[in-house]
Formats: structure tokens, C-alpha cells, sequence
């Protein structure tokens, strides 16, 4: 982690930066051995990428390293916090995939939010494309059990599960949906209320909004 946070550092999640072991070594006070130890290990795990040349090495930070940063970084803003037990997501309206009315509908889904969240819901999802910061906070809902949302079967097909986690939206009480199957990216959170959002707050596609949701 040390090693990757100094890549970042120099600009390796940019573009490709020029580095020596050596150079590396006296920037994590290590000798050049462990300095190469360490970028290789790095690159076995996937998550950075080398083209070793004579004079040193091109490297670049991957997907993969990148969110491993995120996710260290989530932990410290949840230590300086103190370990608060909600986040708050804000992104873009945007509209949906038109399942959310659909599957909402379903007398299974539907039975389970009115015992679990204690409304009916509107037949329909608010879908918010979170901002880029949000995006990362995100992996939160998934390292955090949540309610369960249960799957069932009706009328000769299977309807998957999932959890959920309580929210509020302006005041208004609601739930973020994370289905087992989705055709989301991940930065698209799916939100189920007793209300038509994009009326009762006079949302449209393109709106900022923000939603608080307890872990």
C-alpha cells in the first residue's frame, strides 16, 4: 500500500511514470531490493503495469490499483468520521432502464418492502448517476450486509435478490435497491420510495440530488 500511495503520488494513476528502484527505494526509505520486491508483487496482483527499460521503469496504476486506493481511502474518512453508521451519495437524475416499474409491481418485492420498510412502493425506481467521489464511497452498500431482499419464484420464472439499505431523500423516507443481477454500472444506484420522486420533488434527468443512506 505504502508503494502504491507514493505511484499515486508521482502521477502513476494519470499516465505512465518514469521510476527507478533506486529512486523508489529512497522515497520509501527501503533498500532497491525490497523497493523491487514490492513492484513486483504489485504487478503480480494486478494492480500496477510495467515496461522495464534500461534506465529504469515505465509504470502505470490499473483499474484494479485504483480502486484498491478508494478503498483505503473510504477507510480513512470513516475513521476521521468517527465511524458513522451512514454516508451520503449525490450524483445526476437519470432515467432508467423502465424494469424498476416492473419488478416493483411484483407482489414478492412488494410485500417485502411494506414488512421491511414499512411503506408500499411507487411502482417505479429513481435512478442517480453518482458523482465520481460517490462513486467510490458506494463500495460501502457492498462491504455492509444491509436488509436482505429476498428472491422467489412466480408464474414459471425466478425473480432474484438483493439487498437494501434505508434512506431518506429531502425528507422523504426510501430504500437504495442493490439487486444480485443488474444491467446497472455500478456508479447507478436504483432507490424505491412510497412517493413519485421526480414529482413530489419536481426532479427531472440532469438534477443534482442527494441521498443519505443508513449502513
Amino acid at each position: 500500500m505504502e508503494v502504491l500511495k507514493k505511484l499515486a503520488l508521482i502521477g502513476a494513476m494519470r499516465k505512465p511514470v518514469k521510476i527507478s528502484s533506486l529512486e523508489l527505494a529512497r522515497q520509501i526509505d527501503s533498500s532497491p531490493q525490497t523497493a523491487s520486491r514490492r513492484l513486483q508483487s504489485l504487478e503480480r496482483s494486478g494492480a500496477i503495469s510495467r515496461n522495464i527499460v534500461a534506465d529504469g521503469q515505465w509504470i502505470t496504476i490499473t483499474k484494479k490499483g485504483e480502486e484498491i486506493l478508494k478503498t483505503e481511502y473510504n477507510y480513512y474518512r470513516q475513521i476521521f468520521s468517527g465511524g458513522t453508521k451512514n454516508i451520503e451519495l449525490e450524483g445526476k437524475v437519470v432515467t432508467g432502464l423502465g424494469e424498476g416499474q416492473y419488478y416493483i409491481t411484483k407482489e414478492g418485492y412488494r410485500k417485502q418492502f411494506e414488512s421491511r420498510f414499512g411503506f408500499t412502493p411507487f411502482p417505479g425506481t429513481l435512478n442517480i448517476s453518482l458523482s465520481h467521489q460517490s462513486a467510490s464511497l458506494r463500495r460501502k452498500l457492498d462491504e455492509s450486509s444491509g436488509i436482505r431482499l429476498d428472491g422467489f419464484r412466480g408464474k414459471g420464472r425466478t425473480f432474484g435478490g438483493g439487498k437494501c439499505f434505508k434512506a431518506v431523500i429531502d425528507g422523504v423516507d426510501a430504500a437504495v435497491v442493490i439487486p444480485e443481477r443488474t444491467h446497472y454500472p455500478m456508479d447507478i444506484i436504483e432507490i424505491v420510495a412510497p412517493v413519485n420522486f421526480r414529482k413530489t420533488l419536481n426532479l427531472k434527468d440532469g438534477d443534482r440530488a442527494k441521498v443519505k443512506v443508513f449502513l
